[in-house]
């Protein structure tokens, strides 16, 4: 009996043994153990008064299993370079850009692999780019944020590399076909896309609800509804501007320019590239800013960056604006306003009864500058994982995002019917032709004369027409 026992225990020892000496199964996700109890019968011979009982024991064996754990959506499953790399990330900071940079910093996960991101506000965000960009040498960024415009202006010097060898390759692995064309769309230059869209945006109305209900008021539908609503929003003592949208620098300007001018059913450029934007329609957009801007805003308010309006939204010195999608999610953010629940949101004011709403279809992009000593591929997975399924369903909390999926989910915040409404019947974009982004710096560089008085709306648009001409015919955009 007892030499029984003893070759039972060996052979228990040698089954663990043999378990524990087995190689390790080939697993994909990751892998974690967990113990489980399994109760296993033997039978066990046992003399008795020399006869033979068979006596059922049970023996409590702990078997170790290998369970797969599906990835988790605040990992970095990127493959670890062979040597120590680091990318580098320059953008502008709101809600959601905000949540993006710390998606991209969970790849310092990764073994070889360190990620830094700096956000600035935008302006300085988009000079240090193009600054950085221009440049002969390798550039300091690997990864830099750009709107269309500044897309399309770096893509036309060639200072960032398209990306659809990288979309061709990844597009089942991070499931790119989610992200609608009309997106890509507005990353393409010359017929290749150069961004990968991580922010749907457009320009919508935002109002204080408490001060429109003491003063009686309706949501605008047109700006002479926001110029007659100024005119009451003044009696508030507390409030430094009834309304404002931003004019404190050139490119500020373009934008108003353009959401105005689409709005009286104009556009920038003809069939043959020469200027449209000097039309009546052109001088009709002008000539309304500067109406708000002398019944809403004065000289002091043409200071007020994009930055500002949103704090003076949250602080209550200002009752309403025509500002970014992007800054609605702050609006309900305790730790940021004051008036959550409070300030409203409306598409954005039209030009005329029955016209498009006077905001843009707009969108934020990832891309990679041309000149940069670190893989392009890495660069890229490292993008596509701050901005996959996953990351973008916590990312709809804070502003529009791009993937279809997301939307069919419900996600989204209070402001997403007058952003949605905006960009289906709104200024839409700048268009696909190169040479706009010329058009674009000659507005920028001319308009705001304007606001000084050194120019007249008709002289500033056929100044800025007369400088694209110039530069459209060097480019070879005009013969």
């Amino acid at each position: 009996m007892k030499k029984l026992s003893v070759l039972l225990v060996v052979a228990i020892l040698a089954t663990l043994f043999a378990a524990c000496a087995a190689p390790a199964p080939q697993v994909v996700e990751r892998v974690v153990t967990k113990e489980v109890e399994k109760v296993v019968t033997r039978e066990v011979e046992k003399v008795v008064t020399q006869q033979v009982e068979k006596v059922v024991t049970q023996v409590v064996e702990k078997v170790v299993e290998a369970t797969p754990v599906p990835p988790q959506p605040s990992g970095c499953n990127v493959a670890a370079p062979e040597k120590a790399t680091q990318i580098d990330m320059i953008g502008w900071a709101f809600p959601i850009t905000q949540f993006y940079a710390k998606e991209l910093e969970k790849c310092n996960s990764v073994q070889n692999l360190r990620v830094n991101t700096q956000l600035l506000d935008s302006g300085s965000a988009k000079e240090q780019i193009r600054l950085a960009l221009s440049g002969k040498g390798t550039s300091p960024y690997e990864i830099v944020h750009v709107d269309d415009a500044l897309l399309t202006d770096l893509a036309a010097q060639g200072q960032i590399q398209p990306l659809d060898e990288f979309i061709a390759k990844y597009k089942d692995q991070y499931d790119l076909g989610d992200i609608s064309e009309a997106l890509y769309k507005l990353g393409t230059y010359d017929g290749k896309v150069y961004g990968i869209p991580i922010v749907a945006n457009t320009m919508h109305y935002f109002y204080r609800t408490d001060l429109f209900q003491k003063y009686g008021l309706q949501v605008p539908d047109t700006y002479d509804d926001v110029i007659a609503s100024c005119a009451v929003l003044k009696q508030e003592k507390d409030l430094d501007l009834p309304f404002t949208i931003n004019l404190h620098a050139g490119w500020a300007w373009r934008v108003e320019f353009h959401n105005m001018l689409k709005a009286y059913g104009g556009t920038w450029l003809n069939e043959d590239s020469t200027p449209a934007f000097n039309s009546p329609e052109g001088v009709k957009a002008v000539k309304k800013i500067l109406e708000v801007v002398e019944a809403c805003i004065g000289q002091e308010g043409l200071t007020w960056s994009i930055d500002n309006t949103e704090i003076g939204l949250e602080t209550g010195t200002l009752a309403s604006a025509n500002t970014w999608a992007s800054r609605a999610a702050n609006m309900d953010n305790p730790d940021k306003s004051q008036f959550v629940g409070i300030i409203g949101f409306a598409p954005a004011p039209r030009a005329v009864p029955g016209g498009p709403h006077a905001g843009p279809a707009a969108a934020d992009f990832y891309a990679i500058p041309t000149r940069t000593d670190v893989d392009p591929d890495l660069i890229f997975r490292v993008i596509m994982e701050a901005a996959d399924l996953e990351s973008q369903t916590e990312a709809a909390k804070l502003g529009l995002v791009t993937r279809n999926a997301v939307a069919k989910a419900g996600a989204g915040g209070r402001y997403l019917e007058a952003a949605l409404a905006t960009i289906a019947n709104g200024a839409g974009n700048y268009g696909t032709n190169p040479a706009v982004a010329l058009a674009r710096a000659a507005i920028e560089n001319i308009l705001p004369k304007v606001a000084t008085g050194e120019m007249t709306p008709e002289q500033a648009l056929n100044a800025a027409a007369d400088l694209y001409v110039t530069e459209a015919k060097k480019q070879g955009y005009i013969k």
